[in-house]
């Protein structure tokens, strides 16, 4: 039994196939285009899982889609009678589009199909799931609980925007629900707009900025903006917000209430933005852990799992695995809209068709979230040299031994192996890494190498049975989606005059004997390497460790700003000479950017639109 699952034509389009209850692959269209969040219809995607599984689209046997367009057009309808005659001006703007296209999406999906198999039954086999039912399904399904409770908090699907389910086996029930215009993702996503960043791409940065500020202004959200109760349910007060019926998140009233206009991309950041994202990042909090205490209490569940794009503020999943509510806690990787290909086709598989589900005892079904293409060392080296490549093809123990090397010579090394990432993170398939205990490698990585604000912290990659000797956790992370603190021996105390600094300036600081994985605030955003699910990762981790004595990396996705991760070995070179990445290892071919062809220096710093 095949069930191919589609997410498309919002953002962050992706395919994933099924078979028999196994994930064979899954992947996100922009990795193919190139073009950031793409949101057409993700037919590399859908080809790729089609290739990884050896077979034709006529031996699919449903096609799930993530969502229901027509619940999503009644919102839209609904919410401009709601406020009418005001919002004319969006609602003029949207219709068209939905009269041409979205509203019509099982004719488009049917006719997408078509150049694979003109004659399938798609009438018969196209199926479509609720958005939050994708996303509980692809949190509980995948995750390794026998039962648990499914928290998904996002921006709005249909109608809702927070929603509360019960996974038991392979059933799946909707318990309670938060609609739309109250809704936690869209809040966190009003803060982005009006410090200057991009909704839909940019929240993650309001998340790292926040350890920068204070959180001033938590009261005045909570007394102005959020009606919070004790059981974590809340109302948004609309008349502070334009996304409802306007072409902006946030509107005037807003600013009056927070001190101006909204900033401008690219203007310099200011104490009082670092204090505005430290206050919506401290009300996000409060209402994740008020909503898993009520979780806890009303359900009795042991286990949660999580899903919806706030279940990727891995601060807010950190805060709530040191309240200790649950036994375990999983985070699906592809937690967004891209998750949502995975989770209709599980709840196709499981919900509608009824195939039972099996657990593997140990480890969750993603995989370790590698579940997109890989190359062999071939081929590899055959679209390097076509693309101008000057390389060295090493055995596998030489490629391990000489990138360790590299790392602790303080380079900054582009890593490609196996079979790339699903999700937004990259987890040492396509990856850059750098040494943790470099004092400047967290400026050189911003600056120089990803070309983004220098505020942005990176993550530690650390043997997972090492975790608890750099930081205060003992469970597993491997999708990096926890922040834990740097544990108290590895940090180094401030002076005076650095604990008088605020805002950026504290960047510079050197915060522990692992720096350029040492927020501000002595946090970090770990991911725990299993050896189960990446062993080539897992041995270079070794190998440094047996030469410094560390086993902790830095890792951040293979990419320059606003450019999606690279997926082929022909991305991963042209990233190499379009920034100041020194090695590149893909596969078994090794390149240093000494040996290269100047001729072939690429100016990638402007290359990319900003997110």
């Amino acid at each position: 039994m095949r069930v191919l699952g589609i997410s498309a034509f919002y953002h962050d389009s992706a395919a994933a196939l099924i078979e028999d209850g196994h994930l064979v692959g899954a992947a996100q269209e922009e990795r193919f285009t190139r073009k950031k969040h793409d949101s057409g219809f993700p037919q590399h995607a859908v080809q790729y899982c089609l290739d990884e599984a050896g077979i034709k689209l006529q031996d699919v046997d449903y096609v799930a889609f993530y969502d229901k367009p027509f619940l999503k057009f009644e919102r839209l309808l609904e919410t401009y009678l709601a406020y009418a005659p005001r919002g004319f001006q969006s609602f003029r703007m949207a219709m068209p589009l939905w009269l041409k296209e979205k509203l019509f999406q099982k004719t488009l999906l049917r006719d997408e199909m078509k150049h694979w198999q003109p004659d399938f039954d798609w009438q018969k086999r196209l199926l479509f799931g609720e958005h939050h039912q994708s996303h509980a399904a692809s949190a509980f399904f995948p995750s390794p609980y026998e039962e648990a409770a499914v928290l998904c908090m996002d921006g709005v699907g249909e109608w809702a925007t927070t929603s509360l389910a019960w996974g038991q086996g392979n059933k799946l029930e909707m318990l309670k629900e938060i609609h739309f215009p109250h809704s936690l993702g869209l809040l966190y996503s009003a803060f982005t707009y009006y410090t200057g960043f991009k909704v839909n791409s940019g929240e993650y940065k309001v998340m790292g900025l926040a350890p920068y500020g204070e959180p001033k202004f938590k009261d005045l959200i909570l007394d102005k903006i959020v009606d919070l109760k004790e059981d974590g349910s809340f109302r948004l007060d609309q008349q502070y917000f334009d996304y409802c019926t306007g072409l902006r998140m946030t509107n005037e009233k807003f600013g009056e209430l927070f001190g101006g206009k909204a900033r401008k991309p690219e203007e310099l950041l200011t104490q009082h933005h670092m204090d505005l994202a430290a206050s919506v990042q401290a009300v996000t909090e409060e209402i994740v852990i008020r909503l898993a205490r009520s979780v806890r209490k009303e359900t009795g569940a042991k286990n949660i799992c999580l899903a919806g794009g706030v279940a990727l503020n891995c601060v807010a999943n950190g805060k709530l695995l040191r309240e200790n509510l649950f036994d375990g806690i999983w985070v699906q990787p592809a937690a967004g809209d891209a998750g949502g290909a995975v989770g209709a086709a599980y709840a196709a598989y499981h919900g509608y068709l009824g195939q039972a589900r099996k657990l593997n005892g140990h480890l969750d079904g993603m995989a370790g979230s590698y579940l997109g293409p890989e190359f062999k060392d071939d081929e590899i080296e055959k679209r390097l040299i076509a693309a101008g490549a000057k390389l060295t093809r090493l055995t596998r123990d030489q490629i391990i031994e000489q990138t360790a090397q590299a790392l602790a010579d303080e380079k900054a090394v582009g890593w490609m192996q196996g079979r790339m990432e699903f999700g937004p993170r990259s987890l040492g398939a396509r990856s850059i890494l750098g040494d943790a205990r470099s004092p400047s490698m967290q400026k050189t990585l911003n600056l120089k190498v990803k070309y983004r604000e220098s505020f942005r912290p990176f993550a530690p990659a650390v043997l997972r049975e090492d975790v608890d000797k750099y930081f205060d956790i003992k469970s597993d992370s491997p999708y990096m989606l926890m922040v834990a603190p740097v544990n108290e021996d590895r940090r180094r105390a401030m002076n005076e005059a650095e604990q008088a600094l605020f805002g950026i300036d504290k960047l510079n600081v050197p915060r522990s004997d692992i720096p350029a994985v040492t927020h501000v605030d002595y946090s970090a955003r770990i991911q725990t390497v299993h050896k189960e699910t990446n062993p080539a990762f897992h041995d270079l981790l070794s190998s440094f460790k047996a030469k410094t004595g560390y086993s902790v990396v830095v890792n951040t996705s293979f990419n320059v700003r606003g450019e999606p991760i690279v997926c082929t070995p022909e991305d991963a070179f042209r990233c190499f000479m379009g920034s100041e990445i020194e090695v590149l290892v893909v596969g078994n071919c090794f390149l240093r950017k000494e040996d290269q062809d100047p001729a072939l220096k690429l100016d990638y710093k402007n290359a990319f639109e900003l997110d």
